[in-house]
């Protein structure tokens, strides 16, 4: 007995110390804004993953299964998908985070992927209660794979205007800086991404804020691309550039 307690102890000591950290659960940045309805809180989940709280509105954008552990995250009114792709449409995700009221809104690349939503086309948008939300063109000019196609052609995609409480924020998608951003107006925060060579270079990003010109840009989707060369590029502008963990 006097050798079996000893061993027990370190068969124990042996086993948790194999689990899993509590501190190991990803810790997700916040920003707040205020509108003229309340708070709305911003969740940077990761690469090109949000959350938006809107009062007591909740609005997953792309949610992504490897970008959080969703069990923890409570469930959606609206859910956001831009396109098809792998990194924006996770359809495992959608059961966890959705409730009998979700209103889940797609791209017409996905509206044969996704039960029960709404596919948007470019240019249409619908209110709903204190919220509107608009699809956007979101597309490549330049970039194009080996078979000389785009990686999101015209009209395949969407990206997303929420309007809430006088704020307006848009979320990019997979895009280039395109013609139609000029049709966007009094943008309070927008997320551009910013990877080649499927979005765009620092370079790409900073002329397309230039057309809109938003009071808070976030680049997002960036992978690799050093966020600090989007700062020296818009350092002239108004444009206030945060980054956050969005790799």
């Amino acid at each position: 007995m006097k050798t079996f307690i000893p061993l027990l102890i370190m068969i124990l000591v042996f086993f948790v110390g194999k689990s899993q950290p509590l501190n190991s659960v990803k810790i997700l940045e916040k920003d707040t804004l205020q509108s003229t309805k309340g708070n709305m809180i911003i969740t940077f989940i990761g690469h090109g993953t949000l959350m938006i709280e809107a009062g007591s509105l909740v609005i997953h954008i792309d949610p992504v299964g490897r970008e959080a552990d969703y069990s923890l995250l409570p469930k959606a009114d609206f859910i956001l998908i831009t396109h098809e792709h792998g990194d924006h449409l996770d359809k495992s995700i959608l059961p966890v985070i959705t409730q009998a009221k979700t209103v889940t809104i797609v791209s017409e690349s996905c509206k044969n992927l996704v039960d029960n939503s709404l596919a948007f086309v470019n240019g249409q948008n619908k209110t709903f209660g204190d919220i509107n939300i608009e699809a956007v063109p979101a597309y490549n000019i330049v970039n194009k794979r080996a078979d000389g196609k785009a990686y999101h052609p015209k009209g395949n995609g969407n990206g997303y205007v929420i309007t809430y409480g006088g704020i307006k924020i848009y979320i990019g998608g997979d895009t280039e800086n395109i013609p139609e951003m000029a049709n966007l107006k009094q943008i309070d925060v927008a997320f551009l991404p910013m990877n080649l060579p499927y979005t765009m270079t620092p370079q790409m990003a900073a002329d397309a804020a230039r057309i809109f010109m938003p009071v808070i840009l976030y680049p997002y989707h960036f992978g690799e691309t050093n966020p600090q060369l989007l700062i020296d590029l818009l350092k002239d502008t108004t444009i206030k550039v945060r980054v956050r963990k969005m790799k």
